[in-house]
């Protein structure tokens, strides 16, 4: 506890030491969050491969020369882990050094390419890691040297996590988005935020407010509008924010979804029919209401003439 006070004491006194110290750790989060974004959904692409031979084995005697040969090719690989193997050049092979790993300065010192096949490195690997210490800050900004600041943080790193996953595979792992929605729960139970009525209220409402529109939708046009993944990511924010801000998250997400959907169709980066992931628009308007979600109902009233 002396430790802990001690270096409260000097960020209080030191706000500028604060805040880089939160820039940088944003940036190291946001290294973190490129491999977890790039990893993850092979994980649970090779875990569901896994469970699909291993039923085909079980059922289907006739299949089970091929079953074995796959196996065993399988066993021969490395498995992936968050950890294993370190990163390589997907082009070369060749292993990443720490020293061509720094957030961002790296990508620059290199020119933002490979430094033994000169393969050009993806412009979105420091966007990710610019982005995470930019949100990251802005939440000490907003919430300062107190508990409800490192929890925003955790929240903001995992809906950056989920929302780009979501983006480029359609897909909310389970592995990421159900822990931190007993974090919420758990944090409840100290006000964190809201209390725990709210909470759970806001977890149930959240998962059975889109899991009866997706009824709804399936029952009036045969398709499946969106993924079991969104519900839990709504019931997910309803933890954190509790039952009465997800009004606001449903509006703001549907309006972001809109506006990008419209703009993505007029400039041909998208075509009629093909689904659109909604987990990107449900992680921006949950980091939205939970930094300014107070000021936007303020202001609603305001202009409403309800105040």
């Amino acid at each position: 506890m002396d430790v802990l006070s001690t270096w409260r004491e000097l960020f209080a006194q030191h706000l500028w030491l604060l805040y880089s110290s939160t820039v940088l750790l944003g940036l190291l989060i946001g290294s973190f969050l490129n491999v977890v974004i790039a990893r993850l959904p092979r994980m649970m692409e090779a875990s569901w491969r896994r469970d699909c031979t291993e039923l085909l084995n079980a059922n289907t005697e006739q299949n089970a020369d091929v079953i074995t040969t796959s196996n065993t090719a399988d066993a021969l690989e490395k498995p992936l882990s968050l950890s294993h193997p370190p990163s390589t050049c997907p082009q070369c092979g060749h292993r990443i050094r720490a020293y061509e790993n720094i957030p961002i300065l790296s990508y620059l010192l290199l020119r933002g390419r490979c430094s033994a096949c000169h393969t050009r490195i993806s412009l979105r690997y420091p966007i990710i890691e610019g982005l995470t210490a930019v949100l990251s800050l802005i939440v000490v900004l907003h919430f300062g040297l107190t508990a409800q600041a490192a929890a925003a943080l955790i929240l903001t790193w995992v809906l950056i996590a989920l929302a780009l996953i979501d983006f480029d595979t359609q897909l909310l792992p389970d592995s990421l988005t159900l822990p931190v929605l007993w974090l919420g729960l758990v944090f409840s139970l100290f006000e964190v935020f809201i209390a725990s009525q709210s909470a759970i209220i806001g977890a149930v409402a959240g998962y059975l407010s889109l899991w009866t529109v997706f009824q709804l939708f399936r029952l009036a046009t045969g398709k499946e509008g969106m993924g079991y993944g969104d519900f839990k990511l709504l019931a997910l924010l309803g933890a954190w924010l509790g039952w009465a801000a997800l009004p606001q998250i449903i509006m703001l997400s549907a309006l972001v979804g809109a506006l990008v959907g419209v703009a993505l169709l007029l400039t041909g980066r998208h075509t009629a029919g093909k689904p659109l992931p909604f987990g990107p628009y449900l992680a921006a308007a949950g980091w939205i209401s939970l930094l300014w979600g107070e000021v936007i109902n303020g202001a609603y009233l305001r202009l409403s003439g309800l105040t």
